[in-house]
């Protein structure tokens, strides 16, 4: 089941450890997806924390929530772009999305089948889409004090397999969140450093959020097409025979 979207916003905007988690995420982000100048972004669930370094350049930024969690206005202080929407019926036209970042929006639905297939449907060709959901061996999806903690958590291997299935194509993948879900201040202090020693044993100690990059798979026509041959080809164009000499 889907969070309440205070809930959401309480945990990434008015607590230390929600911004912790907000800059982890982010930052990893940014690393796989620098900029996107003149494209069209979309963050399906509660993205929108991810999605502010987008809004100067990129050519249109939307955040779809869906009915079960609520919405919110975002961003604060500018237009508002976030919209409340069906979970498996997305306000947005065929092949029209260039990015697209879906965080706790799969892992909390009930039909997360039906959650792929409309983010297959509206990404673009060449498009890109972000997974974030929690890790199956981290900490944070066994905490309740974070969002987190909530829904199916999903290893690299769970996660790709679904989205194979589903007509994407798995790029990279990295993980986040080797800080404990603690409030403490100890926990907050060193928070920065356990990220940067996370990553040089990521093999050893998971981190609590996995991130996967997809791209939206498309099939060669499977239809005759032209390769039947012509039974009477033209020969205009064939060249004369010679003499034969006498």
């Amino acid at each position: 089941m889907h969070l309440d979207v205070q809930d959401l916003r309480n945990f990434y905007y008015r607590s230390t450890l929600g911004r912790a988690a907000q800059k982890a995420v982010r930052d990893e982000m940014l690393e796989l997806w620098p900029e996107a100048a003149g494209q069209t972004v979309a963050g399906f669930g509660f993205a929108v924390p991810l999605l502010r370094p987008y809004l100067a350049d990129a050519r249109r930024v939307i955040g779809l929530m869906p009915a079960p969690q609520g919405v919110m206005p975002w961003p604060a202080g500018m237009k508002n772009v976030s919209v409340l929407c069906e979970e498996t019926w997305w306000p947005l036209d065929t092949g029209r999305v260039d990015k697209l970042v879906l965080m706790h929006g799969l892992e909390t639905s009930e039909r997360p089948s039906d959650v792929l297939n409309e983010a297959h449907r509206v990404l673009g060709p060449g498009g890109k889409v972000l997974f974030v959901v929690p890790h199956r061996a981290g900490l944070w999806s066994r905490s309740d004090a974070t969002p987190f903690g909530y829904g199916r958590p999903y290893s690299a291997g769970q996660l790709e397999t679904q989205l194979r299935r589903h007509g994407f194509m798995p790029e990279r993948h990295r993980a986040t969140l080797y800080q404990p879900p603690s409030h403490k201040r100890f926990w907050r202090k060193s928070g920065v450093v356990l990220e940067s020693f996370g990553k040089t044993i990521s093999p050893v100690l998971a981190g609590g959020v996995l991130i996967v990059e997809a791209s939206k798979r498309v099939h060669a026509p499977s239809g005759p097409g032209l390769r039947e041959a012509v039974k009477k080809p033209l020969k205009a164009l064939a060249p004369k025979p010679t003499a034969e000499p006498v």
